[in-house]
């Protein structure tokens, strides 16, 4: 008689014991991180940097945790996803990013917990290195194409062999003769820096019309973009779908995504034939479990997924994981080596970039450490300004620290943890 097999207890022994959101200044934006700690001492990191909703993200993050999170197995990541779904309703960008924050740190603490990857615990990975694009790097340089020109130059000196780029300035639903011809001169003159063989993305910004879209599209084709982004704007599938078709008449490739949230935004989106490639965010779209369940269903439509990645340190590198261990990924966004200089600080371990592409890591977790001690001396701050990729850099938005005074009282200090739930 065989030996019945030994069941495993239906919980793991580990309890959350708090959780703790920080805000931090990231020159025109503001960073959120989460720390997770269990009974144990395990922490788990997350990341939910939603731009300029940042003191929302981060008091939903508080509220959840103390209601939700606190005094649960880390191990029941996809229950707690559900009930938030399901009981609180507001399913907007802010729930997502915090539900995404909170879900990345749990994800961190299961892979410390188990010594594995996180990509280790879903399958695992496809690819051991992921191709990636810069964005970020043009800021300010529209109407100057010297030095658009030298900048260009830099960044293939940096190892990218692709780019992205939005050359279409502060412009609005429609372009006149002259603001599309400035537009093609700013991608030729890129595509003559960069040479015939570097993947070049325009994007859009989600600015136009419809006709407008389409004919922007045909006209970036001479200049054999990657894709064009965001064409027009993301809440009208439909119409969407409209400039998808036109699109592919004449061979452009339209890709969109970041404005859409979860597997029930993406599904009509992908049942409407409207994008070539999708790029779903993992922080506005509810974390990584949710987005890989976006990817699958993508996969069945044989479209290819490019996440967007507005750089954060906890975004990049839970993308880094989806992006390993997803059939149908195509490229990776990043700003990393564009942003504040104090970045490189708050982190230890952030993934390796090397020729052009990002080293899939390998530690425990999502491999990468938050200097408590450094994300303190850059609290968050509320003075955004008007700064854009198309306006010179601010230096005292930039330095960000006179702005201390403004952050939200106790953003920057320790939830105090909730009773464990029976």
């Amino acid at each position: 008689m065989q030996p019945n097999p030994p069941t495993a207890p239906s919980a793991s022994p580990f309890r959350v014991a708090s959780v703790e959101p920080f805000v931090v200044n990231a020159g025109r934006r503001n960073y959120v991180f989460v720390k997770i700690t269990t009974d144990s001492g395990v922490v788990g990191w997350g990341d939910g940097s939603l731009t300029w909703k940042e003191f929302a993200v981060a008091e939903m993050v508080r509220d959840f945790g103390e209601r939700y999170v606190v005094g649960m197995d880390p191990f029941r990541i996809e229950d707690l996803w559900f009930k938030l779904y399901q009981i609180e309703h507001n399913v907007g960008p802010t729930m997502y990013s915090a539900m995404a924050a909170l879900e990345m740190a749990l994800w961190d603490i299961v892979g410390k917990i188990c010594g594995q990857p996180v990509y280790n615990l879903v399958g695992g990975k496809l690819r051991d290195k992921l191709k990636t694009y810069a964005n970020g790097w043009y800021r300010g340089l529209l109407d100057d194409l010297p030095a658009l020109q030298r900048k260009a130059g830099e960044v293939m000196a940096m190892g990218f062999r692709a780019v992205k780029l939005d050359p279409f300035g502060m412009t609005g639903r429609e372009l006149d003769k002259a603001e599309m011809r400035k537009a093609r001169n700013i991608v030729a003159t890129v595509r003559e820096t960069v040479g015939p063989d570097v993947d070049i993305m325009i994007e859009c910004h989600g600015r136009f019309s419809v006709g407008m879209a389409i004919e922007a599209i045909k006209a970036m084709q001479e200049y054999s973009p990657l894709f064009c982004e965001e064409p027009i704007p993301a809440h009208n599938v439909e119409s969407l779908a409209w400039v998808t078709e036109a699109a592919s008449s004449f061979g452009a490739r339209v890709a969109t995504g970041e404005h859409t949230h979860s597997r029930f935004g993406f599904q009509e989106l992908l049942a409407r034939k409207a994008a070539h490639v999708i790029q779903p965010d993992l922080i506005y779209n509810g974390g990584f479990m949710e987005t890989k369940k976006v990817a699958a269903m993508a996969e069945a439509c044989y479209i290819s997924v490019a996440p967007h990645n507005f750089d954060t340190p906890g975004r990049l590198v839970s993308s880094i994981h989806l992006c390993a261990n997803i059939p149908n990924f195509l490229i990776l966004e990043t700003w990393a080596q564009f942003d504040v200089p104090w970045r490189k600080d708050l982190t230890f371990g952030e993934p390796k970039f090397e020729d052009g592409y990002y080293i899939v890591p390998s530690s425990p977790g999502w491999g990468m450490e938050f200097n408590e001690e450094e994300l303190r001396k850059h609290p968050g701050t509320k003075r955004y300004g008007h700064n854009s990729l198309f306006s010179k850099p601010d230096p005292a938005r930039a330095n960000g620290e006179a702005e201390a005074s403004r952050v939200m009282p106790g953003l920057l200090a320790s939830t105090p943890a909730a009773p464990a739930r029976p």
